[in-house]
Parts: structure tokens; C-alpha cells; sequence
């Protein structure tokens, strides 16, 4: 296939637009149109540059004034089978936090939330030091024991209304807290399963895009 001619600019109504940003809100709409109007999950392998650019294209189709993304990982591959809060990563586990660092690092990630396991704040540790900001812990339980993952939506939005920012938990609470933010989708992570990275990207209207990417 050949490349279309270079024009710098091209003209939408009265205003100029470049040509890159006319071929990124075509890929937007295209892709909208794909996913449909209500909350779609779109699987893509591959969790470093070329998943992260639609993320980042899917970005430009938003209002100014609304979240940038939402980005929620469980917890990398854990020392041992226990469920108990001082389990710390595994070698595989630190890798994989590594991974996910230099997949995140110029995503624009502004803040970080962890449940309080040594697991999780171990994943979070090497994009929070990469980008020199504070983990912010967070409960993932409500009063009954049992997962509860709104009070963490809202404030998401209340601290973050207009920020990109990552979530790490567990395989019980990253499917709440995707259904708490909006996604219709229902979400299992397998025991074994560790390479999950979800992005909930937020429309100006309608529920948002929910993409997993693997890292």
C-alpha cells in the first residue's frame, strides 16, 4: 500500500486540523464504531507500545474535562499460594512489576492506588519510583468483609477528575472495580493468571471502553 501525499494541514469547516490528528479521530471513530455504543471489551496482546498508543489515540476523542484512563493490573505472580497481606513477589513477580513499569512510564500516569499487601505494593513500587509519586493505599473491602470497590470509583473521580491513573489489586476486586467504573462486561481472572493490563478509557457519553492488554 502507498502512503497517501503529505499535505501539512487540512482544512474541517473553519479550522485547520493536521493530518495526523484527521488520521487519529478517523482510527477513533472507526474503533467506536467497532466497539459499539455501550461499554465494549476489546482483547489486545501485547501490552507495550502499540496497545498503549490506543489507549492514547482513544484519548484525543475525549472532552478536556473528563478522566483521562483508568488503568488496573492484579498483583504480579506472588512468593507463595498464601492469601496473607505479608506475601511478598516472587522473582517472576519483581520481573513483572519491572514490565509494567516500562510499559506505563510515559502513559501519564499521575497517581497510583495499592490495597495495603506487600503483593501489590511491590507491583506499584517501580512505576512510583520511576515517576517519583506516592502509592496511595486504599481499602478494597466494605464493612460485611466482602469486596467493595465503589467507594475506590468515586474517588477515583473526586481526586482524580481529569488524570491517568493505575490501580493495582487482586483477582476478587479488579472485576468489581471495573463494573463499579462503568464496564459492563464480566470480568474473570483466573488463580494462575497475571498478565491482565485493563484500561477504561471514559467517552464524553455512555459507558467507556474497557481494553485488556497483556504485558
Amino acid at each position: 500500500m502507498h502512503a497517501p501525499p503529505c499535505h501539512p494541514e487540512r482544512s474541517e469547516g473553519s479550522v485547520f486540523v493536521p493530518l495526523r490528528v484527521a488520521l487519529q479521530r478517523f482510527f477513533v471513530a472507526s474503533l467506536l464504531r467497532m466497539t459499539g455504543r455501550r461499554a465494549s471489551l476489546l482483547r489486545m496482546t501485547g501490552g507495550g507500545g502499540r496497545a498503549l498508543a490506543v489507549v492514547a489515540v482513544l484519548l484525543l476523542a475525549q472532552p478536556a474535562a473528563a478522566q483521562r484512563a483508568v488503568f488496573v493490573v492484579r498483583h504480579a505472580e506472588k512468593q507463595s499460594e498464601s492469601n496473607e497481606p505479608g506475601v511478598p513477589l516472587s522473582e517472576a513477580g519483581r520481573a513483572r512489576a519491572n514490565r509494567l513499569a516500562a510499559h506505563l512510564k510515559n502513559a501519564g500516569v499521575t497517581a497510583i492506588y495499592s490495597t495495603d499487601f506487600v503483593r501489590t505494593l511491590e507491583t506499584a513500587e517501580p512505576l512510583a519510583k520511576a515517576l517519583k509519586i506516592a502509592v496511595q493505599k486504599y481499602s478494597a473491602t466494605g464493612t460485611d468483609g466482602n469486596p467493595d470497590l465503589k467507594p475506590l470509583a468515586a474517588r477515583l473521580k473526586a481526586e482524580n477528575p481529569r488524570d491517568t491513573v493505575l490501580v493495582v489489586g487482586h483477582s476478587n476486586t479488579v472485576p468489581p472495580l471495573l463494573k463499579a467504573l462503568g464496564c459492563a462486561e464480566d470480568i474473570t481472572i483466573a488463580a494462575s493468571q497475571y498478565g491482565d493490563l485493563f484500561a477504561v478509557v471514559p467517552r464524553g457519553s455512555g459507558p467507556p471502553v474497557l481494553l485488556r492488554l497483556t504485558y
